[in-house]
């Protein structure tokens, strides 16, 4: 992903930094394995790694693995503890980080607000540093990742300009991930609250059926057009795409216990192995036996 030549000052944690209009990008490269490595976020730092593998450590037991075309958010003033138990001189640990200042974020937040409101049931569009974000990339934002590291580092004319629209759309996909989850939360608590919340808790439910958007629009008491502005309103995407990606997410969970391809695929509602296989790689950019193969190595 990164091609930054640069000469190590230090063996662990080794830092190069670039700064830019409301974020700061920064490069750090480990060559040896270490633990309890202290990091702190003075601002929200956006964290996705680049290659081999650390530990995290957050207050509140929370630890687990952060592997390649991963993210993890840290919220302002939040504190982990990083072990690299895999560094190596002629392998290092990389990963990047990108510090948001707090103004951009509320900018984009309110700006959000303005013009794509949530249903009152669902609070209103805002970063939740007590919810933890930690995912895998998808394509897109890969993409992004290193269309950001490129602007940051190269000589552009359009350096700022192009640095601020990139952190935007940044702030965006992890607002949109973060309130997709809250908003899954909130339909379990409370079905019931509102058409939307009813519509979404059934596709939840019957993940592995069919979509019959008539019988979803009844459920939701909208017209076929409301029903599908609201719902892409505060999802992102059609209910199709929905479901879709609810059942990547629990194929990639099964495929990472080493449950067997064949098995997943059809348990998840898809009759056909390539159009599986096919979605899965649109979605996590490598195929159910490359990720499954990768992840597991990491555990052997």
């Amino acid at each position: 992903m990164m091609n930054i030549c640069r000469e190590p000052r230090e063996l662990v944690e080794n830092r190069v930094s670039f700064a830019g209009p409301n974020a700061e990008l920064s490069i750090y490269d480990t060559y040896l394995p270490a633990q309890d490595v202290n990091l702190a976020a003075g601002e929200l730092l956006y964290c996705g790694m680049i290659s081999g593998k650390k530990i995290l450590h957050a207050a509140g037991n929370y630890t687990t693995e952060f592997l390649p075309q991963e993210s993890f958010v840290m919220a302002p003033g939040e504190k982990i503890q990083i072990d690299f138990p895999e560094a190596a001189l002629d392998s290092p640990t990389s990963c990047l980080t990108i510090e948001i200042s707090r103004t951009r974020m509320d900018q984009v937040c309110s700006h959000m607000n303005k013009v794509s409101s949530l249903h009152r049931d669902f609070e209103e569009w805002r970063y939740r540093p007590e919810t933890k974000l930690h995912t895998a990339h998808t394509p897109a934002t890969q993409a992004l990742l290193e269309r950001l590291v490129h602007t940051f580092t190269e000589d552009l004319l359009d350096r700022d300009l192009l640095i601020d629209f990139g952190i935007s759309e940044l702030i965006v996909r992890m607002l949109r991930h973060q309130t997709r989850d809250f908003l899954l939360s909130a339909c379990s608590a409370a079905p019931d609250a509102n058409g939307l919340s009813a519509a979404i808790q059934h596709i939840r439910n019957e993940l592995s059926e069919p979509l019959d958007i008539d019988q979803l629009c009844k459920i939701a008491c909208m017209s076929r057009s409301r029903f599908f502005n609201e719902f892409k309103k505060h999802l992102g995407c059609t209910p199709m795409e929905f479901q879709h990606q609810l059942r990547m997410q629990e194929a990639r969970e099964r495929l990472a216990r080493g449950e067997p391809v064949t098995r997943v695929c059809f348990d998840t509602g898809y009759c056909n192995l390539s159009h599986f296989s096919r979605r899965f790689q649109r979605q996590y950019g490598e195929s159910p036996r490359q990720l499954q193969s990768r992840l597991l190595s990491k555990t052997a």
